[in-house]
């Protein structure tokens, strides 16, 4: 049962991986980055944990990548490094698993799954950048 089960997830988890690889390459997740930065700035989130944000809900191995890159640039003591791994712990993958697992088991109507997922991530985000500002005052 579980095999069968494996075999019909693998077209959902490949389309899920190049459509993230194809974002970081084309360099639209810079664009979208420098469309924020001056939002993030205003309301003091740090633009640097932005690519975490935006990736997070596609793909964990994806953040996961960023999560490293943040802490060999700044390290993971840093308030940015905090930042980072308490937004890869508060939030989870809501895009991937509404590919794969919703795929896997026939759901083609996701209806509120979706905003409310990407609802939690934004509250995620958001509470770990306050979380951390306020553990290292």
């Amino acid at each position: 049962m579980g095999f069968f089960t494996s075999v019909r997830i693998i077209p959902y988890l490949m389309a899920v991986m190049v459509s993230v690889g194809i974002f970081r390459a084309s360099g639209a997740m810079d664009f979208f980055i420098s469309l924020l930065a001056p939002l993030t700035r205003i309301t003091g989130i740090p633009a640097e944990v932005l690519p975490m944000a935006i990736i997070r809900p596609l793909s964990g191995g994806g953040a996961q990548g960023i999560m490293v890159e943040i802490f060999k640039t700044y390290g993971p003591d840093s308030c940015l490094g905090r930042i980072a791994a308490t937004m890869n712990g508060a939030t989870d993958t809501t895009l991937y698993i509404l590919a794969v697992y919703f795929g896997s088991v026939g759901i083609k109507n996701t209806r509120h799954a979706l905003p409310a997922g990407l609802i939690a991530d934004l509250a995620g985000f958001i509470a770990s950048v306050i979380a951390v500002k306020l553990l290292l005052m």
